[in-house]
């Protein structure tokens, strides 16, 4: 049975359309800044129970990018779009494929924070952590990841995964495909422009 439907590929979503690496383009550089904006409030939560650091960069410029969450749009449409496709078929009920479907987000949302922890966030001399701190939590994975940012993470990669991605595909397939291109163009050099004074 094929991953993706004759709707699917009409809509953007076999990996072989220009229209797929496109639009893929321009969420990378979209949820990059709505995933600042996302933690922010996440971490505006998290804070009434003094977990977050008064330093962290998240409370700085809410225009800076913060690459994992493109990053982490790319990892959905790639690798969580087909799971969700063949799990659904796979499965009975929608129920059933929607669990495990879960449950295998939140394994990958936590290999995904070691990961950016281990290459970005490692202690100095004297123990500090330069990034984030989720040693002295309870249920953190390796003193780098913590099992309640990937349960939360999870949901927000499924309601990414199975509402917003679909709804975007279809709307951006309605626009005229030289509109379309001029935009994603508009999009990318923006994004690039205010990497490259936020990152300088």
């Amino acid at each position: 049975m094929p991953l993706l439907s004759k709707e699917d590929e009409l809509h953007g979503y076999a990996p072989d359309s220009f229209a797929f690496w496109r639009n893929l383009a321009v969420y990378f550089c979209v949820f990059s800044v709505l995933g600042h904006w996302m933690e922010i409030a996440y971490c505006s939560f998290m804070n009434l129970f003094g977990i977050v650091d008064a330093d962290s960069l998240v409370w700085d410029d809410p225009m800076y990018p913060f690459l994992v969450y493109g990053v982490g749009t790319a990892v959905c449409v790639i690798v969580l779009v087909p799971l969700k496709t063949a799990l659904v078929a796979r499965r009975k009920t929608l129920a059933g494929a929607g669990v495990q479907f879960y449950a295998a987000t939140v394994i990958i949302c936590m290999l995904m924070e070691l990961a950016m922890g281990f290459m970005l966030n490692q202690p100095n001399a004297a123990g500090v952590y330069p990034l984030w701190d989720n040693s002295q939590l309870p249920l953190n994975v390796l003193g780098q990841a913590w099992l309640v940012n990937d349960v939360a993470l999870g949901a927000v990669a499924m309601v990414y995964t199975w509402i917003i991605y679909p709804l975007c595909q279809k709307a951006l397939a309605k626009l005229p495909l030289r509109v379309m291109n001029a935009a994603s163009a508009l999009v990318i050099i923006g994004f690039i422009a205010l990497c490259a004074v936020k990152f300088s």
